[in-house]
């Protein structure tokens, strides 16, 4: 709390500090013209005091228009014989406007002024010796602002060039240290692809064996279904690493290297699942939307079912895909055990086989094309307690993974317990009419 009446205090200082910093440049030149005129003409009203005066005032415009105000002191120069006003009109626009034949005839008029008198009666010409140090001093009258004008515009452009290549500097190596990443993101893809390809091929090359040699019906269709996860893997991953090695425009290729999966690949995805599933797809593949969100609908789908192998082997699963506003409405009559009341009278793989979940596929399909949202729900009862957990790895960050993946795409996620033991997910994407 100190502190932060401290930094409250802090900056409530630096306010002022900041505007009289910028008032200083504009209002000393101001007072010295001032002071030079009374020196140099006194307090009396008069004609000489009263140019000398304005050509004092009219520097408060100098940065705006400094032409203008130098033509404006040259009166205070030549009737009131003040110096400060006209060198500082000169200097400020030797910095602002250093044009040079601006700057020569500014110049010019400035030792007119310094080298005739008022009034120009009093004149002599055959004066030479005084008329030349008057000539001289008018010179360097004229010249010393420009000069030191000139000084300043400089160094401002060199400080100017200087933050420049420093941000090029730094621009320079932010992209040097993209490449490196580059570099070592692509060399990490090949190490990955040559271990976890050899891995899983010796993963089907055994489940090919197996099929191959045994008699039992159903370890003969787990090795077949080892074996083409298997290959969907191998391809996937040529896929990911072919993502992460382009460059540039090598990265369109790289995207077609293998097909990504979408909504029409969840019935397949749940038939391999070995999980007690229930599909209900009121959606059609590629009705509407984009294929970047069918394939976040299908990643969701795929890390949920994988949660559930790993935390309730054994529970039985719903996965509903809906446009939101048929889930709204299908939604307003149910609670959570209602949904499992419905779940509990299906017979065996029906949902898995495109049985109730697909019967009215048809006019759900038009429903998809006036919805402006697509709701995926992943809901699993309690796990049953006579299975046996497997044990699987995991980093613990498929969940933050889904629920950044639905945001990036402008949706959200959900993801909580359920009041009879289980956990549901829930993910609503944006999903415009086609």
């Amino acid at each position: 709390m100190a502190r932060g009446e401290a930094k409250g205090r802090t900056l409530g200082r630096g306010a002022p500090v900041r505007r009289l910093r910028a008032l200083v440049p504009v209002v000393v030149p101001v007072l010295l013209a001032i002071a030079d005129a009374m020196l140099v003409n006194g307090l009396e009203l008069d004609l000489e005091v009263g140019v000398s005066m304005l050509a004092a005032a009219a520097l408060l415009l100098r940065r705006r228009f400094p032409l203008l105000v130098f033509l404006f002191t040259l009166p205070g120069l030549y009737i009131g014989y003040i110096w400060f006003a006209p060198m500082i009109g000169l200097y400020t626009l030797a910095v602002r406007r250093p044009g040079r034949a601006r700057l020569g005839i500014c110049a010019v008029l400035l030792i007119a002024a310094h080298f005739f008198p008022y009034p120009i009666t009093d004149f002599e010409l055959t004066v030479y010796r005084e008329n030349t140090l008057v000539l001289i001093d008018a010179c360097v009258t004229s010249a010393a602002p420009i000069a030191l004008g000139l000084l300043v515009r400089t160094r401002q452009e060199l400080a100017s060039r200087v933050e420049d290549l420093t941000r090029s500097l730094r621009r320079e190596d932010r992209l040097l240290a993209d490449r490196v990443k580059t570099t070592e993101r692509a060399r990490l893809a090949r190490e990955m692809h040559d271990v976890v390809a050899h891995q899983v091929s010796l993963i089907s090359l055994q489940a090919g064996a197996v099929q191959v040699s045994t008699e039992d019906p159903e370890a003969r269709a787990g090795a077949k279904t080892i074996r083409e996860l298997s290959v969907r893997t191998l391809e996937e991953l040529r896929h990911m690493v072919g993502v992460l090695r382009a460059d540039g425009g090598e990265a369109a290729e790289a995207h077609r290297l293998a097909p990504q999966p979408d909504l029409t690949e969840l019935p397949r995805l749940i038939e391999m699942s070995a999980l007690d599933v229930t599909y209900e797809g009121g959606v059609a593949a590629g009705a509407s939307g984009t294929k970047t969100v069918e394939r976040a609908a299908f990643r969701t789908v795929q890390e949920a079912l994988t949660n559930i192998r790993k935390h309730a082997p054994g529970a039985r699963v719903r996965v509903r895909v809906d446009p939101v506003d048929a889930v709204r409405g299908e939604d307003s009559g149910r609670g959570e055990g209602s949904g499992w009341t419905a779940g509990s009278g299906r017979a065996g793989g029906s949902g898995r086989a495109g049985g109730s979940g697909r019967a009215g596929g048809s006019g759900r399909a038009e429903e998809s094309r006036a919805a402006h949202g697509l709701r995926v729900e992943i809901r699993n009862g309690p796990p049953d307690a006579a299975a046996t957990v497997p044990v699987l790895p995991g980093g613990g960050h498929g969940l933050v993974g889904l629920r950044e993946r639905a945001q990036s795409l402008g949706g959200t996620l959900e993801a909580r317990h359920t009041s009879d033991g289980g956990f549901v997910v829930r993910a609503e994407f944006p999903y415009g009419a086609g």
